[in-house]
């Protein structure tokens, strides 16, 4: 994955992962629609067929947003005491909205680390 290291200056994970850019030249774009990943890079050709980010995004996802959304909730109950319909009428579509682009952000990210660090699934013998 990185032998062609030479050819490209180093990207950041962080950078290229919440922009959805490649990991290797920073220019192609990573996803193809919301989540899917494309099968490779147009503009430098990097074959995306290493990029498996697993559960690791929604694990973080489900952490953050849920720790957020779940704070805001209490903090309304606590000192307005909404019905529970206003809950549902808030919270419902910002826990979906801050997933979905969190889930984006994440998945980038975990992919540019495993570029950048060469990350492979664990063998036993080759």
């Amino acid at each position: 994955m990185n032998e062609d290291s030479a050819h490209f200056p180093p990207v950041d994970p962080v950078k290229s992962g919440i922009k959805g850019c490649c990991p290797r030249c920073g220019q192609g774009k990573l996803f193809d629609g919301l989540l899917g990943v494309k099968p490779r890079c147009a503009a430098c050709g990097l074959d995306y067929s290493f990029a498996d980010s697993g559960d690791g995004p929604a694990v973080f996802v489900i952490l953050i947003v849920g720790f957020i959304v779940i704070g805001m909730v209490l903090w309304l109950q606590v000192n307005y005491g909404p019905p529970i319909w206003v809950h549902i009428l808030l919270f419902a579509p910002l826990t979906i909205i801050l997933s979905l682009l969190t889930l984006r952000w994440f998945k980038g990210i975990l992919i540019a680390m495993q570029y950048r660090h060469n990350a492979r699934e664990g063998r036993l013998s080759d």
